[in-house]
Formats: C-alpha cells, sequence, structure tokens
C-alpha cells in the first residue's frame, strides 16, 4: 500500500465510488442520495482552499482503497486550532490496516500544520469505527441524541476527538 496526496483528476472517480457507497450501504455518511460527479469539482476546490488534505491509499495493483481528510470544525475563527475529519475505506478492504494507516498520516499532517484538536462524528452504532477510533488515542467528546434520521430510525452522533500537541504558541486572531 502506498499513500498520495489526491487530486480530482486522478482520484475523483474512486473517491466519488466509496463515498457513494458508504451513502446507500451504511450510516456512515448522513446523506440519503449518492453524489454526483460535478459535485467532486465542489469538494476539492473547498480542500484545496482551505488548504486540507486529502490523502489517499493505493493497494499494490493501482487501486484506491481509501481516503481520509479534515476540513473545518465550525466556522468562527477560535475554532482554528480543530478540525473534523473523515476517514472512509473500500467495501472489501476493510480490517487490512488501510484505515489505520490513512490515519496516522492525517494525525501528521495535523501535528504539522500545528493543529490541536482531530474530531470525527461518528454513528453511535458504528461499533466498528469507535473501536477504530479509540485504538488511535481518540476518546469520546460528547453523542448528541437523535441527530439524525436515515434508514427509518433516528440516529445518535458521537463525537471522538485527539488532542494534539500542538500548536506550540496559540494565538487569537
Amino acid at each position: 500500500m502506498r499513500l498520495e496526496e489526491c487530486s480530482l483528476s486522478e482520484h475523483g472517480g474512486a473517491i466519488l465510488q466509496i463515498l457513494n457507497d458508504a451513502i446507500v450501504s451504511s450510516t456512515a455518511l448522513y446523506d440519503y442520495r449518492p453524489r454526483t460527479p460535478d459535485s467532486m469539482v465542489g469538494w476539492f476546490e473547498a480542500k484545496r482552499a482551505g488548504g486540507f488534505p486529502v490523502w489517499g491509499a493505493r493497494d499494490d495493483a493501482g487501486a484506491l482503497v481509501g481516503f481520509a481528510t479534515y476540513g473545518s470544525f465550525r466556522a468562527w475563527p477560535a475554532y482554528k486550532y480543530s478540525v473534523e475529519h473523515s476517514v472512509y475505506v473500500a467495501s472489501g478492504q476493510r480490517g487490512r490496516g488501510v484505515g489505520t494507516t490513512l490515519m496516522r498520516r492525517l494525525i501528521q499532517t495535523a501535528t504539522e500544520r500545528d493543529l490541536h484538536s482531530l474530531i470525527g462524528g461518528i454513528d453511535a452504532s458504528n461499533q466498528e469505527s469507535i473501536a477504530f477510533h479509540r485504538k488511535l488515542g481518540f476518546v469520546h467528546a460528547g453523542t448528541i441524541k437523535e441527530a439524525g434520521f436515515k434508514f427509518q430510525r433516528w440516529l445518535d452522533l458521537a463525537f471522538y476527538q485527539l488532542i494534539l500537541p500542538t500548536p506550540s504558541a496559540p494565538r487569537d486572531g
């Protein structure tokens, strides 16, 4: 497996396929309809504009088998050291270390960029994702009951957080 920074032209289609599979088959994304190829243009533009990484993992055959990214946690300036991350692994590739490798690289990137807090919003019934985050040192930071509704049921949204040792000199403004 090798990691690389993703681009729309080279990785957009594979990322879209992974996202759409999660949308239609799970509560990993609180979304109802598969996204369109055009939606990836805006998605990548927002990542670029925000200076947010998109890391991809390719298998030995060259197929993209997962990706990880982060973006703004909230829009107000005082949240500038906190980001909300996402990590998705293609169906059939889970349990092989892809997600762990991607998350470790994302944590390293966040640390290098002087961030302080990585936050993951996880469906509270997704015990595999919760265990995955706990294994990497994330701790439960709270749950919002019945935050979403999908597949004819209410979904609780659990937040897991990893505090980083950076930045060394945080500032207001």
